[in-house]
């Protein structure tokens, strides 16, 4: 009963799929209207990093700012801009989903060429659990319990979803390579499914998955380590249990070129993309938990974080594509897993 009354309570707030569009700008002559299509993750960061870049602009060139923002779960942010919500730019979770804006049309510049390759932050993929950790979660083997309930969101719509998924898929693999000296899909595909079978519910987000959590939902939360320290920041008690093997999480930032060439917004589109990537933005993101892509900020907080043993990044996998073609595609090792086979 209590999972259905989350799931109720969560498909209220979620809704339909596609992000709703924007409130009518307040612009007045003069001002500048940047409209923000980000996966929800970052929202709170953000409730901080747009006055920043407001009080900066307007420094910079006397004109004001005036954000219209839309969050949703990043997969299904893509699928809105390339279906035509005219983002100016785009925040999101992964490569791939900058590349469904870039197969639309939409992105025709090559956005890797920014500094850091395009990426505004990074994290980790981490377990989160109750406080004082009452089922002694230590590491993914534990996930496979009986007794342990699992949640992480949907991949078809989250990015966080995938970089969870990519991180169960990977420490299968680790662990095989580990055991036999070479890296065994079947056993990494065996080990997600065990892992798989104990999930409570699929969420169309990870705001969503961490909503389920915080009403009470399952034992245990794999998730980005910026939202729970970010969570424990404000005063909520989780415990965060840092696998031996997990992923390296890459997020990165683009200008929406159709986008900003209708609107005539290129000029603070860019200077909005390269102010996330400043050393004043970079640390209100690692105020947030997001760990940073500048060297100097990365210094400073280190001993904010951990660095797992067996961290890899997607190349691991085989990078993005390859990731896309066997794990995500509609015949691939996750629909394989969805379906038991």
């Amino acid at each position: 009963m209590l999972l259905l009354a989350v799931l109720m309570l969560i498909a209220a707030g979620c809704g339909k799929e596609e992000p709703k569009q924007p409130a009518e700008s307040t612009a007045q002559d003069g001002d500048v209207t940047l409209v923000i299509g980000a996966y929800s993750v970052v929202k709170d960061a953000f409730s901080e990093l747009l006055p920043q870049f407001q009080a900066y602009w307007k420094e910079q060139t006397g004109q004001k700012v005036v954000f219209q923002e839309s969050y949703e779960a990043s997969g299904t942010q893509a699928r809105a801009i390339a279906g035509g919500f005219e983002a100016d730019v785009a925040i999101l979770a992964m490569e791939g989903d900058l590349d469904k804006i870039t197969d639309a049309g939409f992105i025709t510049q090559d956005w890797k060429a920014q500094p850091n390759h395009g990426l505004i932050t990074k994290s980790i993929a981490v377990l989160g659990t109750r406080e004082g950790n009452p089922k002694g979660i230590k590491d993914w083997d534990d996930l496979t319990r009986k007794d342990v309930k699992v949640l992480y969101p949907n991949p078809k719509t989250s990015g966080g979803a995938q970089w969870d998924i990519n991180a169960i898929y990977g420490a299968g693999l680790k662990k095989s390579e580990a055991e036999t000296g070479t890296k065994d899909p079947a056993f990494a595909k065996k080990y997600l499914a065990s892992i798989h079978k104990n999930v409570e519910s699929l969420d169309k987000s990870g705001r969503a998955s961490m909503a389920a959590f915080e009403y009470g939902v399952g034992d245990v939360i794999v998730t980005y380590e910026n939202e729970l320290l970010a969570r424990i920041m404000n005063g909520v008690k989780y415990d965060i249990v840092v696998p031996k093997n997990t992923i390296l999480i890459e997020n990165p930032a683009a200008v929406v070129d159709k986008n900003v060439d209708k609107h005539g917004t290129r000029k603070v589109a860019e200077a909005f993309i390269s102010y996330l990537q400043s050393e004043e933005a970079q640390r209100t993101f690692v105020k947030y938990g997001f760990r940073s892509v500048d060297e100097k900020v990365a210094e400073e907080s280190k001993d904010k974080y951990v660095v797992p043993e067996g961290l890899f990044d997607i190349s691991y996998l085989g990078g993005w594509k390859e990731v896309r073609a066997s794990l995500y595609s509609k015949k691939g090792i996750w629909y394989q897993v969805l379906a038991g086979i």
